[in-house]
C-alpha cells in the first residue's frame, strides 16, 4: 500500500475488525475518518446488478463528473479490465479478503494514476452484503475520468486455507447428496 489515505483507511478498518475477519458496517463512524470521506465509497455486493454504488464520496463523483449512486462499479472499467475487477470484488465479498489495486484512467489532461483499496464488511444474517473502498489519486488536476484500467492487484492477508473455486461457490445449496466428479 503506497498512498497515505489508503494506509490510514486500512488502519481504521483493521482497528474496527479487532480479532474478526472484518468489521460490521455499523462499527464505522464518519467522524473518525472525516478527511477521507470524499474518496470513500460503499458498494452493494449484488453480482446480478453489477455491484452498484450505494454511496460515493464527493471527490470521486467530481473526478467522474457525475453522481455514482446505483451505477455499476465494474462499468467504470474498460472492457479489458471489467471481468478482473468484478472477480476481485467478488473475492473481497465472498472470501472476506481485503484487496489493493493500481489503476489508471484516461482524462482530457492525460493519464491519471490511482490506488484502489477494497475492504469487506462482516456478513450478517438479514443484512444486505456490502463493502467499502477508497480511490486515492496520486496526482491532482484530472477531471472527467473514463476507461479505468487495472495495472496491478493483490489480496491483503490471504487466508492460510485454499480458496474454493468460484464455480463451486456459485452452485446453489441443494438438499440431499450431491456428487461433484473430479474435485478433491
Amino acid at each position: 500500500m503506497k498512498h497515505p489515505s489508503n494506509q490510514q483507511f486500512f488502519a481504521y478498518w483493521n482497528e474496527k475488525r479487532g480479532e474478526g475477519r472484518a468489521p460490521d458496517r455499523g462499527d464505522f463512524k464518519p467522524d473518525a475518518i472525516r478527511q477521507l470521506l470524499g474518496d470513500i465509497f460503499v458498494l452493494a455486493c449484488d453480482e446480478a446488478n453489477r455491484y452498484p454504488f450505494r454511496v460515493a464520496g464527493t471527490r470521486i463523483c467530481a473526478l467522474l463528473g457525475r453522481d455514482l449512486k446505483d451505477q455499476s462499479f465494474p462499468a467504470l472499467f474498460g472492457s479489458e479490465s471489467r471481468r478482473d475487477i468484478a472477480d476481485i470484488v467478488a473475492a473481497v465479498t465472498e472470501e472476506v479478503l481485503p484487496a489493493i489495486a493500481g489503476i489508471t484512467a484516461a482524462s482530457a489532461e492525460g493519464q491519471a494514476h490511482f490506488e484502489l483499496l477494497l475492504l469487506p464488511f462482516n456478513h450478517r444474517a438479514h443484512v444486505p452484503l456490502s463493502m467499502t473502498g477508497l480511490l486515492a489519486p496520486f496526482e491532482t488536476g484530472h477531471s472527467q475520468l473514463q476507461d479505468f484500467r487495472l495495472t496491478s492487484w493483490r489480496y491483503l492477508h490471504p487466508p492460510t486455507e485454499r480458496l474454493v473455486p468460484r464455480a463451486l461457490r456459485k452452485l446453489k445449496l441443494a438438499r440431499g447428496l450431491m456428487v461433484y466428479e473430479g474435485l478433491r
